[in-house]
């Protein structure tokens, strides 16, 4: 049987698993209570697009030029990896996995393996910049879709949780990259991911991983799902938002109808929450599929989790290791306050305040990243070799502007201009 055979066949047993004795898809119990509020939610939700429409029909048009073609040249994003796979958890679920080998004419070495997990509601793609850079550098690479995202297996409910998913990291890593050194960089829930599966394997973290990047990312103990609405406003939606999200996601009709409006609202609303500079459409674009094509009774799922979330104790194991910390000084959903704590608790940790930038760091400022990247692996790996002490260190916080591409943003609105 076919890879691609037995993970439609895992699909396929792993969507039973979600299924009542009638065979109808589960669904979450809600009370009277949080049924009203859930009902008030929808009508919010859709006041809110609808006010979005208008907003938006002159935003988008009035900032059009903002997000220009030339920032990313044709097949940007577009990539094929070496190797494509399913790895099954360990209550049954499958992981889809891609592996990238080091290009042929790439100087390997003994290079570490990258392993990268992306964030809530996105999906492997969202590393594609960086993992094309990592292997013409000759690095190998492995990204992977967490369950309920991308091409993954969804799970039960009670498994959408940070503690399953460090399992699920562990299962990937074993399976693919059970031996020689690593690098392991979360972004969001992906660095509340790695910081799980330090929690369970720390001796991995100890022997393996020479070098770790908490991207847009926090250990807890800090309101996390607070959308940029504020901290009271915040808390209403960790608290009632699967109540709503469920209820919508039981109406696909009422979302279909509220994203037919056009491209202009969901581009709207994903720049809103993503970027804080101007970016490609194609980047806009990716981000939206990707946001948009997680299941509303996944998000439901996930949202308690990040309520709970509280791994500050687990960061003792990144003792020793070359640890990097990276936020956007504009991220609504994760800002640079809700890393500082890994910062604080990790001697020798380094962090970056990349300006300019939201949540989706990774595609809004790549050659940032990919030279941040680039860095820490070169520290990393010298310090294994060389035994540095890492932990001496002195805490380092650095401002990042990206001159690169405002002088390019500059230049294209200019040469926009004269056309």
């Amino acid at each position: 049987m076919g890879s691609s055979d037995r993970h439609d066949q895992l699909r396929a047993r792993d969507t039973g698993r979600r299924q009542g004795a009638s065979g109808l898809p589960r669904r979450r119990h809600v009370s009277p209570a949080n049924r009203s509020l859930a009902g008030l939610g929808i009508g919010l939700a859709a006041a809110g697009v609808a006010a979005a429409a208008g907003i938006a029909a002159g935003r988008v048009t009035k900032e059009r030029h903002a997000r220009l073609a030339v920032l990313a040249p044709a097949g940007a994003y577009a990539h094929t990896p070496d190797l494509e796979l399913v790895v099954i958890a360990d209550d049954g679920v499958p992981l889809h996995v891609e592996v990238d080998e080091p290009a042929p004419d790439a100087a390997t070495g003994d290079k570490p393996t990258v392993v990268f997990s992306h964030g809530f509601c996105l999906s492997l793609e969202s590393w594609v910049l960086q993992r094309k850079e990592l292997i013409r550098d000759g690095h190998r690479v492995v990204t992977w879709d967490q369950r309920g995202h991308g091409r993954s297996g969804r799970g039960t409910e009670e498994s959408c949780d940070i503690d399953q998913l460090g399992r699920d990291l562990y299962r990937v890593i074993e399976e693919v990259a059970p031996d020689g050194q690593l690098v392991l960089v979360g972004h969001s829930m992906g660095g509340m991911t790695t910081m799980a599966l330090a929690d369970q394997h720390p001796d991995l973290i100890r022997d393996r991983v020479v070098a770790t990047a908490f991207v847009a990312t926090s250990a807890g103990g800090a309101q996390l799902v607070s959308l940029g609405f504020g901290q009271y406003f915040g808390k209403l939606v960790g608290r009632f938002g699967p109540g709503v999200l469920d209820r919508l996601s039981a109406r696909p009709g009422l979302v279909r109808t509220a994203l037919r409006a056009g491209r202009d609202i969901e581009e709207f609303l994903v720049e809103r929450w993503s970027f804080a500079s101007p970016v490609p459409p194609a980047a806009v674009r990716l981000t939206g599929d990707m946001i948009f094509g997680t299941p509303l009774d996944v998000m439901a799922d996930f949202l308690p989790t990040f309520d709970r979330h509280d791994k500050r104790d687990a960061l003792v194991h990144f003792h020793g290791v070359e640890v990097l910390v990276l936020n956007g000084n504009h991220d609504v959903l994760t800002p640079p306050e809700h890393s500082e704590e890994i910062v604080h608790l990790i001697p020798g940790a380094e962090h970056v305040v990349i300006e300019e930038a939201g949540h989706i760091i990774m595609l809004e400022h790549p050659e940032v990243l990919n030279e941040q990247f680039a860095g820490l692996i070169e520290r990393g790996t010298r310090a294994a070799a060389e035994g540095i002490e890492i932990a001496r260190k002195p805490r380092v916080r650095r401002t990042v502007t990206d001159l690169a591409k405002r002088r390019r943003v500059a230049k294209a609105r200019r040469g926009q201009s004269s056309a």
